[in-house]
């Protein structure tokens, strides 16, 4: 990832100086998380994030989106591609899709023994979509149950996948709670979900100067301060 990641970020240094313009930087996560919050008007939710490179449950609390659990070894995404490419199931137009689709079709499950240590978890032995899915939805109800919220909004890459929405929809009712997610326009990464956290950004008065605008793969999710939100 750091090639691509510094090749976008030379090419908006290259745009601020030509137009004169601000620069911004963004965290990845963060921006999913405004993304998902303005497409479906969640408020406070508690946020799963899941994808290929990360899976956190999150929750904001004074000015930073606080990490409440997270994996212990390989994000959700990349424990399907690995089952779909041990299987050799096609990558077109995404693995995850396809495990989707021929999970639908499934009538049978077995059942898989997992641990969840508090909210986190770990990925890297399991590669059973149901089981793993399972354990997001359990990370997640502690997380709704410690903070006091009966709102959950998914998103990332994963995030579209409709068999963990119903999961998680079916968990939340049961609180009397609810769920938000968006479509694969804005749960997969895209280029407007950056421009909407940078513009919430720059209106509270946040620019990036050209000097330190460096690409940090590492950047977690609670460094951020979120001067946009009460």
């Amino acid at each position: 990832m750091g090639a691509p990641l510094t090749s976008v970020a030379v090419g908006a240094r290259a745009l601020s100086l030509l137009w004169g313009r601000p620069l911004v930087g963004v965290n990845h996560c963060v921006g999913h998380i405004e993304m998902g919050r303005h497409v479906t008007g969640a408020a406070d939710p508690v946020v799963l994030y899941v994808s290929g490179g990360n899976s956190q449950v999150i929750a904001y609390a004074e000015r930073r989106y606080r990490i409440l659990g997270e994996t212990l070894d390989i994000a959700v995404g990349n424990c399907l591609d690995r089952f779909a490419r041990t299987l050799g199931i096609s990558n077109d137009p995404a693995p995850g899709y396809n495990i989707e689709q021929m999970a639908k079709a499934g009538r049978r499950l077995l059942d898989l023994p997992y641990t969840v240590k508090g909210m986190d978890c770990s990925f890297s032995g399991i590669l059973a979509a149901e089981t793993v899915f399972a354990m997001l939805v359990e990370i997640t109800e502690r997380a709704m149950a410690h903070v006091g919220t009966s709102q959950v909004l998914i998103v990332g890459g994963v995030g579209c996948n409709q068999r963990l929405q119903d999961m998680m929809g079916l968990m939340a009712r049961e609180r009397g709670g609810s769920v938000y997610a968006t479509d694969e326009r804005f749960c997969i990464d895209n280029g407007i979900m950056i421009a909407q956290a940078g513009l919430l950004a720059y209106k509270t008065g946040y620019t990036t100067p050209l000097e330190e605008s460096i690409c940090t793969q590492r950047f977690r999710t609670d460094e951020v301060y979120v001067e946009w939100r009460d």
